[in-house]
């Protein structure tokens, strides 16, 4: 695609970043076949292509409206188109510099304003996010019915973490709401770990990845978070720590994104690429270990949602599902696997019909096996999907150590 971005488009950060992505774009419209919101709205501005030619058209002419604005905040970014693109267009780096040219051209009216700022500030701090819970299910009888279902049905108290006591040893992003609304999942993950022979060192000096931010066009605020998480790490990355291990898999797949997002910090920019090369999603480490030692008696019939930031983002499609097939589960199938169940980090809350019509599509879709259980691997999934009230959704790794004999 030919570009000639205008003088201020030129001077924008990240514009040599959006030309090569707008130029590397045929206009085939492969990504559409696959692109969850054209599926529902069946609106060209509402594909991958459409939000492209009004990102062109931003940057070489300036033109730019609510109208644009509403169908980037459409998108869910789940990068689906990415898998389907022949021509490896990285649309989720046009996506972001977009928006935030956008965010600056077009100020958004104060009630979105005051809805991303109250989002900023609970959902990235864990205690807000446990506070915030604690209040809600006590007035859950009085909560609307769209408030009310974000609720977990099922909480797990969290079991005790082994003592750091192996040779080998990982870090673990805690995440934000993970641990208030699922506090057993990194529970679970360390005493595998361990009867693996792998320590998980605490660093609780990390916080949020910085996604949450990220993605509300408060960039540098979420920037400012991955150095914060780096700062953490890094004296036992230079220890000896293997990998970094996110349970999320949106966590992971920004946290991967940390070395091109501080590319031009010279501070940073060795680290974040370093610590990028160490981030793992928990199936990357499990995967290589020898899991027929944890005696796994697995007795469930499982329906795995792959979410997008796994399977899309992460190139980490079938992983979970192979290590769920190793141990022994029976998987049932899952029609159209690769579309997005609308959860999308914060998209349940800007966007709550289309997030709900494509959960009901998706639930549709896990349940059409009869499975007694949904297995999915990032908390946001999990709870979007968990809302709808019907088969109950869990992390992998609970049902995994659920199904271990006692020690």
């Amino acid at each position: 695609m030919q570009t000639n971005l205008s003088e201020a488009a030129r001077h924008r950060h990240g514009a040599e970043v959006a030309e090569s992505v707008l130029r590397s774009c045929v206009h085939c419209g492969f990504c559409n076949a696959t692109c969850p919101t054209y599926q529902l709205l069946g609106n060209e501005l509402d594909g991958p292509r459409g939000r492209i030619y009004l990102m062109k058209q931003m940057f070489e002419t300036g033109e730019v409206s609510e109208s644009t604005r509403s169908h980037l905040d459409r998108c869910l970014t789940c990068r689906n188109c990415e898998t389907t693109c022949p021509s490896g267009v990285q649309y989720h780096k046009l996506l972001d510099i977009g928006r935030a040219a956008v965010e600056e051209l077009v100020p958004r009216s104060t009630g979105e304003r005051l809805r991303n700022l109250a989002l900023r500030a609970i959902v990235p701090n864990p205690g807000r996010v446990k506070a915030a819970l604690g209040i809600a299910s006590t007035l859950r009888a009085f909560l609307p019915a769209s408030v009310a279902e974000k609720l977990p049905r099922h909480q797990y108290a969290p079991k005790p973490r082994p003592t750091a006591r192996q040779s080998r040893v990982v870090l673990m992003l805690e995440g934000c709401v993970q641990p208030g609304v699922s506090p057993n999942t990194n529970a679970a993950a360390a005493r595998i770990l361990d009867r693996l022979g792998i320590s998980v060192q605490p660093a609780p000096e990390a916080g949020c990845c910085g996604a949450v931010d990220y993605h509300l066009n408060a960039q540098d605020a979420g920037l400012e978070r991955a150095r914060r998480n780096i700062d953490a790490w890094w004296p036992a990355i230079e220890g000896g720590a293997e990998a970094i291990v996110q349970t999320a898999s949106g966590c992971g797949a920004f946290v991967k994104e940390y070395g091109f997002l501080l590319r031009d910090d010279p501070a940073y920019r060795d680290k974040s690429a370093r610590v990028s090369a160490l981030a793992k999603d928990l199936v990357e480490v499990l995967a290589h270990e020898p899991l027929e030692q944890l005696g796994v008696q697995a007795d469930k019939r499982l329906a795995f949602h792959c979410p997008c930031t796994l399977q899309h983002a992460q190139k980490l499609g079938g992983a979970v599902e192979g290590v769920l097939r190793r141990v022994g589960f029976s998987l049932t199938a899952v029609p159209d696997g690769h579309l997005c169940c609308g959860s999308a980090g914060t998209y349940s809350i800007t966007q709550p019909e289309l997030s709900r019509q494509l959960r009901d599509r998706k639930m549709d879709a896990l349940e059409s096996g009869k499975p007694e259980l949904i297995a999915t691997a990032n908390i946001g999934c999990q709870m979007h999907l968990d809302g709808a009230g019907r088969t109950e959704v869990r992390h992998w790794i609970e049902i995994v150590e659920d199904a271990l004999p006692a020690q």
